[in-house]
């Protein structure tokens, strides 16, 4: 896959002017079209602002959990520095390049996946792009991949207000993002600041998920709360979104994750996920 350095009309990919202060944009940049050869139902975004809060393990549970519901599902991973998707699914194999697109290679459940690590040498190869570079593959990602028919795309956001998810708000017709939290002051600082984005670029929030909330120990079954007391229901009603409600910190997610089996991990809290998406259909 060859990543082009300008999007269409000669600007530099990620060019659009950014929203600052909450105010009004114009000429703000058209939401791309569906895909040739596909048919994409709904677009989700998961976002989270700060790194390290399990966004891309949310995102994986959020298309596995879709899957296991019997629906169409792809991942697109636009964090194209860090991405991590790949290694969850336990996927090495390369998409494969036809002239009316790129095909993505599929999990064990059948959800699609596309993502830069896959069109690497190797999967510890950093990418070294500036941000034009990054915009332009992400859009590249919704453009040149044939999704095929799907009911839902979950595309996972890198950390950050930058490039990338400045480009998928923008650009990619999302119905909708889910935020993802931890409970550490820090963390929930940075992540107010990916809904205050979202809510400039008038992109709906599903609901906020707050992930690592507790550990349940093992013996006496007792929740201790490793990084403080949960805040993202306070959050949440401040913002006047959905709680969608707490992910614990679980070895076994951990060592699923780590051999590439997450579609083998049942999340309680993401069985009625459906529901959650439900003001999609």
């Amino acid at each position: 896959m060859e990543v082009e350095k300008k999007a269409p009309g000669g600007r530099e990919a990620g060019a659009g002017k950014e929203n600052t202060g909450g105010k009004k944009q114009h000429g703000a940049p058209q939401k791309l079209p569906q895909p040739k050869e596909s048919s994409i139902k709904h677009t989700v975004a998961v976002m989270s602002g700060k790194g390290g809060v399990g966004k891309s393990t949310v995102t994986a549970l959020v298309a596995a959990q879709l899957a296991k519901k019997l629906k169409s599902v792809g991942i697109l991973d636009a964090d194209i520095t860090g991405p991590s998707i790949p290694k969850l699914f336990g996927i090495k194999e390369q998409p494969v390049s036809l002239p009316m697109g790129i095909v993505p290679p599929k999990s064990r459940l059948g959800i699609r996946i596309m993502s830069l690590n896959l069109l690497l040498p190797h999967e510890d190869d950093p990418v070294v792009w500036r941000g034009p570079l990054i915009a332009s593959a992400v859009k590249q990602f919704w453009t040149d991949v044939i999704w095929g028919d799907l009911d839902y795309l979950v595309v996972d956001l890198p950390p950050g207000t930058g490039d990338a998810p400045l480009t998928v708000l923008q650009s990619l017709p999302l119905d909708g993002l889910i935020v993802v939290s931890s409970p550490q002051e820090l963390a929930v600082m940075v992540v107010k600041k990916a809904i205050k984005m979202a809510e400039m670029l008038n992109v709906p929030i599903l609901g906020l998920i707050e992930n690592m909330s507790y550990l349940t120990c093992p013996r006496c079954g007792e929740k201790i709360e490793l990084f403080g007391p949960s805040r993202a229901g306070k959050i949440a009603e401040e913002k006047g979104i959905k709680f969608l409600g707490s992910l614990p910190i679980d070895p076994q997610l951990a060592e699923l994750g780590d051999k590439g089996e997450i579609e083998k991990y049942q999340a309680e809290l993401l069985g009625d996920i459906e529901k959650t998406l439900e003001p999609l259909n």
